[in-house]
């Protein structure tokens, strides 16, 4: 069938000159197609917002920019959209790539040998390098985020609620676009600011975490809670889950997972140095404890800076339920 704008697509229509093979994934915004270019065989993605997201203009206005973010950067570990063609409705075309979802490969096999771990972790790395230097922000690097090829070579994918440095500013009002996703989500991010760079880089270490120990850092009964963990605590230091990992090793997710950004690596490239060159990586004697660090308070003063801190996302929460009322 040959589809119009705003007919519902199955596998099997027409799309332009595109025929949808198989739906891959739908999320709230969009439904993602697996299809083939009947002009050239090609296989590529297809990505098409839902009816109600056409129908708001910062919804279209953020799905254009995920398609121009796709179009400028031209690096390896990223995956590319194609323009340059009459289309019949809003949908854009990307690149296909075979392989697993990091997520996946996580689920499969819970924690990976370290060398493998670095190796994937350099790759990210590179990418955000490249991202970054052209004004880009991922601001939700997770897993599901991540696909891995069978020679293990990695994409970044979705760039759903990236932000360019240099564009205007379409997505602080929505405060769940902004968040992130709650697992990985950095400590400024949680507390309603737009993040930068270096809230990519602690998205990694989160991910890189738990890739050398099988599981992430932070957890809890809820979404809030998770993020509420990340407020108030440091992480248990990864070596203390997998005594393999070098002294050097955690020292480098320690620098990763800095709760205050100024601390943290301040590029991608700093982090992918130490990670090459982890015999001349500096190491603090007193391995982190979950606790606030290097704050020593009487108790009273403590619990109501633990409970003003746990304040934060609950806040965040009912501004985001206000804005969706209005």
């Amino acid at each position: 069938m040959q589809c119009t704008p705003m007919t519902t697509l199955e596998a099997g229509d027409t799309l332009d000159h595109y025929r949808l093979d198989a739906t891959v994934a739908r999320s709230g915004m969009a439904t993602l197609y697996r299809a083939t270019d009947l002009c050239d065989g090609r296989q590529v993605a297809i990505k098409v917002p839902h009816a109600e997201m056409e129908a708001d203009p910062v919804l279209v206005e953020r799905f254009r920019r995920e398609q121009e973010i796709g179009q400028e950067l031209d690096h390896p570990g990223v995956v590319k959209t194609y323009d340059g063609e009459e289309r019949s409705r809003l949908y854009m075309v990307i690149e296909w790539v075979e392989g697993l979802l990091l997520r996946a490969i996580l689920s499969q096999e819970r924690k990976l040998p370290i060398d493998r771990a670095i190796h994937l972790a350099l790759q990210i790395l590179d990418a955000l390098d490249t991202m970054h230097k052209h004004g880009v922000v991922h601001r939700d690097l997770k897993p599901e985020n991540i696909m891995v090829d069978d020679e293990d070579r990695i994409k970044l994918i979705d760039f759903g609620i990236a932000m360019k440095e240099d564009a205007r500013r379409i997505t602080f009002v929505d405060m769940s676009a902004t968040l992130g996703t709650p697992d990985y989500i950095s400590p400024e991010q949680v507390k309603g600011q737009r993040g930068d760079q270096r809230s990519d880089i602690y998205s990694l270490g989160i991910m890189f975490y738990e890739m050398l120990t099988g599981e992430p850092p932070f957890t809890g009964p809820n979404p809030l809670a998770v993020m509420n963990e990340r407020l108030l605590h440091d992480p248990e230091p990864a070596r203390s889950r997998r005594r393999e990992i070098s002294p050097e090793l955690n020292e480098i997710l320690n620098r990763a997972l800095e709760r205050d950004p100024r601390r943290r690596y301040q590029t991608a490239g700093e982090m992918a140095w130490e990670l090459e060159h982890q015999e001349q990586v500096g190491v603090d004697d007193d391995e982190r404890q979950p606790v606030l660090h290097g704050m020593k308070l009487p108790n009273a003063r403590r619990l109501l800076l633990y409970a003003g801190l746990a304040l934060v996302p609950v806040a965040i929460f009912v501004l985001m339920v206000v804005l969706a009322r209005r």
